[in-house]
């Protein structure tokens, strides 16, 4: 099943697709009219919860950098969830390999 298929009452935890990892680290985010640094509060190999203070809506297309061990990912995300003032979760693009590979060689087991 594909996760647009799913039905709106099922629960965002239930709708992930990959464990996620509870990492603190700086993100630097530019799309839309929005621009800055934001921490995540979590990250998995689908996407990422940003705390900021940002007004980000939904269906924005950001790029993202963040450090991960002595290297930089640099890549595209959609915001896929918005709570202004306090956060935005985003859905990740066809993560490069090289991306992927240091995300899974970097980020912690959940």
């Amino acid at each position: 099943m594909i996760e647009e298929d799913q039905t709106e009452d099922t629960s965002q935890d239930e709708r992930r697709w990959f464990d996620r990892s509870r990492v603190i680290v700086d993100v630097h985010f530019e799309g839309g009219e929005a621009t800055g640094v934001a921490s995540t509060r979590d990250i998995s190999l689908g996407g990422l919860y940003m705390s900021t203070q940002a007004e980000i809506p939904i269906g924005t297309s950001l790029t993202l950098r963040i450090p991960l061990g002595n290297e930089h990912a640099v890549f595209k995300a959609d915001v896929v969830y918005s709570n202004p003032g306090h956060g935005v979760g985003v859905r990740f693009h066809r993560l490069p390999e090289a991306v992927r590979a240091l995300m899974e060689r970097e980020l912690p087991a959940p």
